[in-house]
């Protein structure tokens, strides 16, 4: 795969968020700045801060406004309390100011035994241009007891058992968020014409609602190679090398 590929959520959501039918599907996300993070918080009261070249979940912060103008900050499985916004201010002045970040309202996903999940959907196409995208795998990723992202987990279940323990559908919505990775696929290479595979991050919030987390370009495969029904595996490795 040609190196042109960057790893930059800020460049992916400008992408995505030009095609209408994926518009809405994103949250909303602005880059980090002093103003924006004022102004998502007025938006939202709850907020997500990512490093734009982040991976693995690492360093993502959520930052929720309290009725009585504390806020909350967690990172990982540890949250820190800011009196008042002067608080807030002094600790994003020591923000990392090398690295860029997004800003985005916080989803609030369907959740199996109390504990958030999103999908990971696995789209891949052939080298032979042009060639569609195909669904080749997904599973769900159960996030561990106290953290809020799904990154730190020991819980991978399939995608369809996922949408019926959280009781927030079937088949019918699995289909949906199928159609929605593969539109944004296609969508994606337009901007990098050499991309053959994206594993797409998708929530699914309590409404039921889709939300596209984010495509990674170099997704993991160990835990497709984990699962129980080993077809998705020998499928994702079979586009690799045709």
């Amino acid at each position: 795969m040609s190196m042109l590929v960057q790893r930059d959520k800020w460049l992916q959501y400008r992408a995505l968020s030009n095609v209408p039918k994926l518009a809405r599907r994103l949250p909303e996300t602005l880059l980090l700045e002093k103003e924006t993070l004022h102004h998502m918080l007025l938006q939202h009261s709850s907020v997500v801060l990512k490093p734009c070249d982040g991976r693995y979940g690492r360093d993502i912060i959520f930052i929720r406004c309290l009725k009585n103008g504390t806020y909350h900050i967690q990172n990982e499985n540890n949250t820190i309390t800011m009196q008042n916004r002067d608080e807030l201010q002094d600790w994003f002045d020591q923000i990392d100011k090398n690295r860029e970040y997004i800003i985005q309202q916080r989803l609030y996903l369907a959740r199996i035994q109390q504990r958030p999940f999103d999908l990971r959907i696995m789209v891949q196409r052939q080298t032979a241009t042009p060639s569609a995208w195909k669904v080749t795998g997904s599973y769900a990723k159960v996030a561990s007891r106290g953290y809020l992202i799904t990154n730190v987990t020991n819980r991978t279940i399939p995608a369809l058992k996922a949408l019926q323990l959280a009781r927030i559908g079937g088949r019918k919505l699995l289909l949906q968020v199928e159609r929605t990775v593969l539109l944004a696929a296609k969508s994606l290479e337009v901007h990098y014409p050499d991309l053959r595979q994206i594993g797409f991050d998708i929530g699914i919030d309590k409404k039921g609602r889709v939300w596209i987390i984010e495509g990674n370009y170099r997704p993991d495969l160990r835990p497709f190679r984990r699962l129980k029904d080993s077809s998705m595996y020998r499928r994702i490795l079979w586009y690799q090398k045709h």
